[in-house]
């Protein structure tokens, strides 16, 4: 099975820069509606993944939620409390059936650690569902 067919490419992802503020991380989270999110360095190498219970947490220990510091905060400072592993191009598939059982994305790099894209569990599931739905199908004929 070839990852390609799974792959969502960069330019059709959302992602933000490690230099970030909390507050535009926020708002692009909120925009998309999403729990969770790349984070990219300027050269564009996968950096982590920051999730909404990233920013909770680093709300609740390190400050009251102030929406100036929000903006002044950057993303660098708040601690991943999850590490979202990120899998290279050239991996096998049965890694990335793996990891997707344990994030709802996969971050994908290439040999050089630049963020590519992502697998979406989404995308994984519904291709399964798919084929054993056409395996049952045939059977019942």
């Amino acid at each position: 099975m070839n990852l390609l067919f799974f792959l969502t490419p960069k330019d059709q992802t959302s992602f933000i820069e490690e230099d970030c503020t909390i507050r535009q991380a926020l708002e692009k989270m909120d925009y998309h509606k999403f729990a969770a999110i790349p984070v990219i360095d300027k050269e564009g190498h996968y950096v982590s993944t920051l999730s909404e219970g990233d920013i909770l947490r680093h709300i609740k220990n390190d400050c009251c939620f102030d929406l100036k510091l929000a903006e002044e905060t950057r993303l660098t400072e708040v601690a991943r409390y999850r590490s979202y592993k990120a899998l290279d191009i050239n991996c096998k598939a049965e890694d990335e059936i793996d990891m997707s059982r344990n994030q709802n994305f996969i971050p994908m790099v290439d040999d050089r650690g630049m963020y590519i894209g992502m697998i979406k569990r989404k995308d994984v599931i519904d291709f399964f569902y798919n084929k054993v739905s056409s395996l049952r199908k045939s059977i019942e004929r």
